[in-house]
């Protein structure tokens, strides 16, 4: 071999070795700079739990009901061996009554501290009904609490105990600025196991919660992060360690968290803390109307294409709606010039408008923009309200007839326009007879060609309208009475 072959060999050699040292550098350096990586989060995740969970609470609560025995039950063991007392007849023995003690658990957040006064923030549905709260802090501080104002439309509670000591308030965030798929944090007792910190996204913001508490008054944050009963009134915490929630129900089929957890975002909490300190309770405005999103057949016979707003179908009569100048048919499309993007939208507005304010609500009536000044009243309890319905103007909802709604019903083609699709129980409506799926022809023998010409004429009349409806095929004459 020539030195030449031996250079060339030499030279082969010292590269692969460098090739080789070089990738070795590489995976080390990659190696260690994924797990500074990954040990930053670590650190980031912790600073916020120990920033977040002495701020976070377990609440305990009693519930006493008292019950009387049946007669059959001893309430001694020597009544079991040697009968109960005789009694004379004026010496009868009174029933007697046993207490019961319901226990639950859940979890709260502390939000202020007035010099000796600590209040925490949690969900009605934990302490609506209780009778003893015990309030057991991150430290194992124990104190006994007490409810100070609750607001059952939003689900929303305030508790407070007393004392000297120093006592960790949590940081309240911005819900507005919650976005989706922010990192979030989940803090509370689930199932009884304190302080428990569980990570996740912000999956959805806005949510309508349906009937669940709480909805119709606020929307909801939706997360992933781990939530579980026993969370709710517990915190739902951004990366600045701020709480922009409280935690409050999880959608499952089977009790437990699948990744469905709803929050109440903190800004419409922080918006009733004064009140429900000051009063015990909130005050929500009160227009006085059944409304809701229109179907597309409304949208279509009203000429509503391409308007956001809420369809009002009934309006309480001496109500502000009523005294206000809004009629059934009206197409609410906005508030002080605040848009309304839906029902629900309008339910939340006018339920933080407040009472004693005149406000300029802008509707649309007959297709044309119409602009009427409404002085808003407080809301009534909701039974309060339920049991108003005599008092719903004309507390019935139509629908149009079309081709499909006549095939698939096997109605006569002359049989009339527009169908009768809900009666409000106790309104004046029901109260006159008619029933889900009379067809109306005519009112003040006016005849009904379409849902425009229903509202007309039930607008234009004042006192009395007298129907003509068809009754499963029979025609007959129906009148109700403002």
């Amino acid at each position: 071999m020539n030195i030449k072959k031996i250079f060339s060999i030499l030279i082969l050699i010292l590269a692969i070795t460098g090739i080789i040292s070089a990738e070795s550098n590489y995976y080390t350096y990659s190696r260690s700079q994924n797990i500074n990586h990954l040990e930053a989060i670590q650190n980031a995740n912790r600073e916020i739990a120990k920033a977040v969970l002495p701020a976070v609470v377990s609440i305990d609560v009693v519930n006493i009901i008292e019950r009387q025995n049946n007669g059959n039950l001893f309430s001694s063991p020597l009544e079991f061996f040697f009968g109960r007392p005789e009694q004379n007849k004026d010496n009868e023995r009174k029933p007697e009554t046993q207490e019961f003690r319901s226990t639950a658990m859940g979890s709260g957040v502390i939000v202020r501290k007035d010099n000796k006064t600590v209040y925490v923030l949690t969900n009605n549905h934990v302490v609506a009904e209780a009778d003893e709260i015990t309030i057991h802090l991150n430290d194992e501080r124990i104190f006994e609490a007490e409810i100070v104002g609750t607001d059952p439309r939003r689900d929303i509670a305030l508790v407070k105990f007393e004392t000297k000591e120093d006592i960790p308030v949590a940081r309240l965030g911005n819900s507005d600025d919650v976005q989706v798929g922010d990192i979030s944090f989940a803090i509370g007792n689930p199932l009884g196991f304190s302080s428990t910190f569980t990570s996740g996204v912000i999956s959805a913001v806005g949510r309508n919660g349906g009937e669940r508490l709480g909805a119709g008054f606020t929307d909801f944050i939706q997360t992933d992060a781990a939530i579980n009963p026993g969370n709710s009134g517990g915190a739902l915490v951004n990366i600045y360690g701020e709480v922009i929630g409280i935690n409050t129900w999880i959608a499952s089929q089977t009790g437990g968290n699948i990744g469905l957890g709803f929050s109440i975002p903190i800004n419409r909490a922080k918006e009733i803390i004064d009140d429900l300190i000051e009063s015990g309770r909130v005050e929500y405005g009160w227009l006085g109307i059944s409304m809701g999103d229109p179907s597309e057949n409304l949208v279509k016979s009203m000429n509503l294409s391409n308007r956001s707003g809420a369809f009002v179908f009934n309006v309480y009569k001496k109500s502000p709606a009523w005294n206000g100048g809004i009629k059934p048919g009206d197409f609410i499309t906005s508030i002080d010039n605040k848009k309304i993007e839906d029902g629900n939208d309008l339910l939340k507005i006018v339920g933080n408008l407040e009472p004693g304010n005149q406000y300029l609500f802008k509707i649309v009536r007959k297709s044309k923009p119409v602009n009427v000044y409404v002085d808003i009243t407080a809301r009534d309890d909701e039974d309060t309200i339920r049991n108003n319905s005599n008092n719903l103007w004309p507390g019935l909802t139509v629908v149009e007839i079309t081709n499909e709604i006549q095939e698939r019903l096997n109605l006569p083609k002359n049989i009339g326009k527009v169908m009768i699709g809900s009666v409000i129980e106790g309104s004046p409506s029901h109260t006159a007879g008619m029933r889900n799926g009379d067809i109306i022809k005519e009112i003040n023998k006016k005849k009904i060609n379409n849902l425009m010409d229903f509202y007309e004429i039930l607008n234009r009349s004042n006192n009395e309208l007298i129907f003509k409806v068809n009754k499963q095929g029979t025609d007959i004459i129906l009148g109700i009475v403002q």
